[in-house]
């Protein structure tokens, strides 16, 4: 007959021995016999009680080390027998749920102080003793990985424990003010003894699988855990809870991110609704990830999905009210997100063919039409940039409807070069590539406004060329494309901008204007 030992290393006997004692589920006899030992179902909930009850945190480190040392040494055909040695299909289903208790209490001894509003953050000493005790977590639960992993064949336990360590891990590998540098390593041996546990190649392949929907359906860890991972969020993705914890939003964004098609319209029911929560928030750190997961559900969704339940609609409507804020970093977002989500709801104003009837404004117009009120009158720097960095792009998809909004354009344009933005100038040279793709866009109208172009364009190059602010290959690139613009200015006219061109002479400018503007001459010569 066996002795106790058997089922243990030998070098870590009594520890598992005193560990039972203390969780008085043995009896003081010390020679115990195998058929002594407790269930293992019954040892993981007294476990989960133990750590659920602990008060101070001494007794708690002595816990999560008791549980490292359990997992590492106790043997493994004891931890974890197979679904066919739980002899019923219940007896397999209450040792994943006492596992997955455990796990959850371990992750409870390093949860997150909770906010008690919406309008504040903690303090970093609210913070203070969770680095050093998420990363004996961490180890633990590693070594408990470890154990599962080498074990093989628990393919459905791993996948009931894998959500709730991926969103521990998740949110400890971040730089957050709740970690530290060994906190944050720890967490991310966690993560990778996660994958490795499982098989997983990455991120993405832990929460997708192998992407397709039979394998949502089916067993064994081709499935992904990314439903799992909304089971453990969901109850605190509420408008009335999700603030109160700052690390909710950011494993939220991290799996959603990570999150693709197809898989991505699997689930677009539950990523929907918080993404749209996250847009509204009043803070614009929270608005700017609300947008980041609102682009990312347009660009990974088909159209079809987007327009169901109106939902494009919604997220069209919850951008465009960001277009009256005055916050660079949100405006910046929203812009780009908008233009890939309009494709979703109309056609590309360029792409439609001429059509002997006016056509009917559109959501472009509408957006353009705001960017440009705002741009007249804007005098903040950053917000500048934003919207000059940000035109090209809507001139671009407007095509030749941009001659709808052609006065107000040209007004912004002037009003834009006039001014500097040093020392990249950035925003002139973003207004410069947006009027040459107007010319482009629009000559027919543009001949009748070729004196005001003209007049504004070598009034820049005079002043570039003075600008001793400006680094060399900064005023290059103004004078390069500011000679290109005059250059379509031209082609416009068919010319009749030579005769002027010509009356420039060293007594009003520099030679080294003089020669840029001898290139358009030469080249029209030819």
């Amino acid at each position: 007959m066996y002795s106790l030992f058997s089922f243990i290393h030998p070098p870590i006997t009594m520890e598992l021995s005193s560990l039972l004692h203390d969780l008085h589920l043995s009896s003081s006899d010390k020679s115990l016999l195998p058929s002594s030992l407790p269930p293992i179902t019954e040892l993981l909930t007294v476990l989960q009680e133990k750590l659920t009850g602990a008060s101070s945190d001494s007794e708690k480190n002595s816990l999560i080390g008791r549980v490292e040392s359990f997992f590492l040494t106790a043997d493994p055909n004891w931890l974890f027998p197979s679904a066919s040695e739980a002899n019923q299909d219940a007896g397999w289903v209450e040792l994943q749920a006492a596992y997955s208790s455990v796990v959850c209490a371990l992750i409870g001894c390093a949860v997150l102080p909770l906010c008690e509003d919406d309008c504040s953050s903690l303090p970093a000493s609210a913070y203070q003793s969770v680095p050093s005790r998420a990363e004996k977590v961490c180890v633990a639960l590693n070594a408990l990985l470890g154990t599962l992993g080498n074990r093989g064949g628990l393919d459905d336990l791993l996948l009931a424990v894998a959500p709730p360590i991926c969103v521990f891990a998740v949110t400890h590998f971040q730089d957050q003010v709740w970690t530290n540098s060994s906190s944050q390593a720890a967490a991310q041996c966690l993560q990778e003894a996660l994958l490795r546990a499982g098989g997983w190649r990455d991120s993405s392949h832990l929460l997708m699988g192998d992407g397709s929907r039979e394998d949502e359906k089916g067993g064994g860890t081709n499935r992904g855990i990314v439903g799992g991972i909304l089971d453990v969020l969901q109850p605190h993705l509420t408008k009335e809870k999700w603030h109160r914890c700052e690390a909710v939003k950011l494993v939220f964004a991290w799996t959603l991110l990570q999150v693709t098609r197809p898989s991505l319209s699997l689930h677009l029911h539950r990523f929907f609704p918080f993404s749209l929560l996250l847009n509204d928030h009043f803070r614009p750190e929270n608005s700017i990830l609300g947008v980041r997961c609102l682009h990312h559900i347009v660009l990974n969704t088909p159209a079809a999905d987007l327009r169901q339940f109106n939902r494009a609609e919604v997220v069209y409507q919850a951008l465009f009210k960001h277009l009256y804020t005055t916050e660079a970093a949100v405006i910046q977002p929203v812009l780009t997100c908008l233009l890939d989500l309009m494709l979703v709801l109309e056609k590309s104003p360029s792409s439609l063919a001429p059509s002997s009837s006016p056509r009917k404004p559109c959501r472009h117009d509408d957006v353009l039409r705001l960017m440009l009120t705002h741009m007249e009158a804007e005098h903040k720097v950053a917000l500048r940039r934003v919207y000059a960095s940000a035109l090209p792009l809507y001139i671009d998809r407007m095509g030749v409807v941009v001659c709808r909004h052609l006065k107000r354009l040209e007004q912004v344009m002037l009003g834009y070069l006039e001014v500097k933005d040093p020392p990249e100038e950035m925003s002139r040279l973003n207004v410069l590539e947006a009027l040459q793709k107007t010319i482009r866009a629009a000559w027919p109208r543009i001949s009748c406004r070729v004196t005001v172009l003209l007049r504004c364009l070598l009034k820049l190059l005079l002043d570039v060329s003075s600008d001793s602010q400006l680094s060399d290959s900064v005023r290059q690139q103004l004078m390069n494309q500011t000679t290109l613009c005059i250059k379509q200015l031209d082609d416009v006219s068919h010319g009749n901008l030579q005769p002027l061109l010509l009356q420039v002479d060293s007594s009003c400018c520099s030679s080294e204007v003089l020669s840029y503007l001898s290139t358009i001459t030469i080249t029209t010569d030819r």
